[in-house]
């Protein structure tokens, strides 16, 4: 792949502008046209970002006008999506969550394997600059081999006015945030098997949990906790940062508010802050989840042209899912749960 590759954006909700003014920066793409079943809102998002818009996500995939698809939608959608791109051999970057449980990531996984289309998932929590250079600092060997850490996303920010359906979601936290929380402590970490949960519904009227509690064991040895919630009440509210802690045998790496991480090693301390990229388009307090938008898609352009697998390909991100699938059903049944396993 050599020229400028075209996309469609499918799913014109609040988040798909973010994709949108990311992919005017990616080298070597763009967005060529968008796609929403709701015409006014297809439109709406064609006239501020000047392309053509669709309403027929099956008409425009066929149409053999684009390169690649950003689905941009519920998690409830994708399957199908995610099949209309496989079977028109255009491939695939698609919002997490994958889809609503394990069983329906391993049949899309599958199906674009066996057509040989890739598919990668759009995790960007681990494409935060924070993360990218925490992983340098473990790859250096400055704190040594792994032993805990804690990943804390804990916040009271308003997801109900943007994403009103997720009032209705049975399956709410650990797979709207949870899931970044899990794919990074994979990334930080590495895989891990065993998984011990306890969720909470704290809000009023949900269908589902608010927060959870995660226990994972590593296969590396170390532990791990992933902490989430949109029901704890600070001032200042720290959304939407990660903070905590990561303890290896020569040092510690702190993570904490203003990204900043504190690094504990060899009897000395340094602060090291992580600046954001400061774009045209991003705002406080998004900031820095927006930053990470176009460095996963770059990835995905970089990694398409180069026809090298994703970080988060469709197969990697399944055993992410499998740790979703773990945490409901060790919060279900009280035991812990191999992943491994299921």
């Amino acid at each position: 792949m050599t020229a400028h590759l075209k996309g469609l954006l499918v799913g014109c909700g609040f988040f798909a502008r973010n994709h949108l003014h990311a992919w005017s920066e990616i080298d070597g793409a763009g967005i060529a046209a968008v796609c929403d079943r709701d015409a006014a809102r297809s439109q709406a998002y064609g006239a501020d970002f000047s392309v053509p818009a669709w309403q027929d996500a099956a008409a425009a995939l066929s149409s053999g006008a684009f390169d690649f698809v950003d689905i941009c939608t519920t998690m409830e959608t994708h399957e199908e999506l995610v099949a209309l791109a496989v079977d028109n051999r255009v491939p695939v970057i698609v919002q997490k969550p994958f889809a609503p449980d394990i069983d329906t990531c391993r049949r899309i996984a599958a199906y674009a394997a066996a057509a040989g289309v890739p598919v990668m998932v759009h995790e960007n929590f681990r494409f935060q600059k924070i993360f990218r250079r925490i992983r340098a600092i473990l790859d250096s060997g400055e704190i040594g081999d792994l032993t805990f850490g804690r990943l804390s996303w804990r916040n009271a920010v308003d997801v109900y006015t943007n994403q009103p359906y997720v009032v209705e979601t049975r399956r709410f936290m650990i797979m709207d945030v949870g899931i970044h929380m899990l794919d990074l402590a994979r990334f930080l970490f590495g895989d891990a098997g065993d998984v011990s949960c306890f969720t909470q519904s704290v809000r009023p009227g949900l269908a589902g949990e608010d927060a959870a509690t995660i226990l994972l064991r590593h296969d590396n040895g170390a532990t791990s906790i992933v902490d989430v919630s949109y029901a704890a009440h600070r001032y200042p509210d720290p959304f939407p940062q990660t903070l905590g802690e990561i303890e290896g045998r020569l040092g510690t790496i702190e993570i904490v508010e203003g990204g900043v991480l504190v690094i504990h090693s060899d009897g000395k301390q340094r602060r090291e802050t992580v600046a954001a990229d400061e774009r045209s388009w991003t705002s406080s307090p998004w900031t820095q989840i927006q930053d990470s938008v176009p460095r996963t898609q770059q990835h995905f352009i970089d990694r398409l042209r180069a026809g090298t697998g994703f970080e988060t390909s469709a197969e990697d991100s399944l055993k992410t899912y499998a740790l979703a699938e773990a945490a409901y059903r060790s919060a279900e049944s009280g035991r812990v749960v191999d992943a491994r396993t299921l």
